[in-house]
């Protein structure tokens, strides 16, 4: 990782020693160009704080009315229990009728079976937020029952990693979303590596969790015991084909597959400054408006069924965002385009993130107005020192190639 995230707090108060507000407003995208990779190493550092917070406060400000979204959804309980029924009524017919149709069981297992184990992956994501239930146990239940399928202890794992990327976006070291450093070196730019890390990319989601060496919480224990209770009882009913199909639905759903995309469609930068994108293809139709994930971010407390309504609402803070229509596409950007590598993220400091979010302030309306003249000329000058400063990176990493 580069050097630079060992910034200290020193130099994070002279980046901002002119700022008494966040010049980010209104939209609060970043100054930052995205990592190229063949030109950059790493992926590109940011001397903000992550962005939704304050974008959160900037569109409340002006359309007070989304806090009516808020609340939970308990329709999400019903899909999580049609979708538990479907993946363990197809585990029963493969392991215990169907015993010798083997690649039709691979075929449902990738189409039905992934798509409907991605799912799941959205439901542990709305049950996190406690968008499933009325009360925090309730919905730790929810995810509970949902996990079932996966065979693998993940629920209450993926509530409390999720919670800590929502904090600490793109903040090194924290925010277990970001790719490790040896998964940046190892895959490159090379596009049968990003093909075959796409494959196992559920396992290195997994892993990253695993890097932060976390002591096991209350939850996840129970979890443990949960899942190993009811694996017994898979394979007393189902048997041990049944558990295959099961496994394969899982690694193939969380690999290449269109309901996996959202991994890469949501923080890999596309676009220079803009570090989350959301998706409207009709994929969020069946995966619970996963793709709006811009709004996600800036109210993670609004149900999956109202998410489309905070774009409606506020149109002038998502219409300008860049996004994309189609996750097969963003799969196949991925793998083919030189410009897309894991390297492409942004990262901050823990130091970068607190102090910009605590010292340089949300503008209000009038703030905002007179901060306006001189707006431009401050943003020209950041992103001249942002580009001399990529270009000396660069300069640096040719020579140190041309010296091996």
């Amino acid at each position: 990782m580069p050097s630079r995230v060992d910034t200290t707090v020193d130099e994070v108060e002279a980046a901002h020693k002119d700022e008494q507000f966040d010049m980010r407003f209104p939209s609060y995208l970043g100054f930052w160009k995205r990592s190229v990779p063949g030109l950059d190493e790493h992926p590109r550092f940011d001397m903000y704080d992550e962005p939704h917070k304050k974008r959160k406060q900037q569109i409340l400000n002006d359309h007070p009315e989304i806090k009516e979204l808020y609340g939970y959804d308990t329709s999400t309980v019903w899909i999580t229990m049609a979708t538990v029924c479907v993946q363990m009524g197809l585990a029963y017919v493969f392991g215990r009728i169907l015993t010798d149709w083997h690649w039709t069981m691979v075929l449902v297992a990738y189409t039905v079976g992934g798509s409907f184990s991605t799912q799941i992956g959205i439901i542990f994501h709305e049950f996190t937020h406690n968008l499933c239930a009325a009360t925090t146990l309730q919905n730790r239940w929810v995810g509970n029952f949902a996990n079932i399928p996966l065979l693998v202890p993940l629920a209450q794992s993926f509530r409390r990693y999720h919670l800590e990327h929502h904090t600490y976006q793109g903040v090194y070291g924290y925010d277990p979303d970001l790719p490790l450093e040896w998964e940046i070196k190892l895959i490159g730019n090379d596009p049968v590596k990003k093909f075959m890390w796409l494959i196992i990319y559920g396992v290195m989601y997994i892993g990253r969790g695993l890097a932060q060496q976390k002591q096991l919480s209350r939850w996840e224990l129970y979890n443990w015991a949960w899942s190993i209770a009811c694996d017994i009882a898979i394979y007393k009913f189902c048997g041990l084909r049944g558990i295959l199909y099961l496994v394969i639905s899982v690694l193939l759903g969380f690999g290449l597959h269109p309901g996996a995309a959202h991994f890469i469609q949501e923080h890999y930068t596309f676009r220079d400054g803009q570090e989350t994108y959301s998706y409207y293809g009709s994929g969020n139709y069946f995966w619970l408006n996963i793709g709006y994930h811009n709004e996600h971010h800036d109210f993670p407390l609004v149900p999956w069924t109202k998410l489309p309504e905070i774009k409606r609402l506020a149109p002038e803070y998502y219409d300008d965002l860049a996004y994309h229509t189609s996750w097969c596409a963003v799969l196949y950007m991925f793998v083919t385009s030189s410009l897309l590598a894991p390297q492409s993220r942004v990262v901050r400091t823990l130091d970068a993130h607190r102090y910009a979010r605590k010292n340089l302030k949300i503008p209000s309306t009038e703030e905002a107005k007179q901060l306006a003249s001189v707006k431009d000329e401050f943003v020209a000058r950041l992103k001249l020192a942002a580009d001399m400063s990529m270009e000396k990176a660069r300069a640096r990493s040719i020579a140190k190639t041309k010296q091996q």
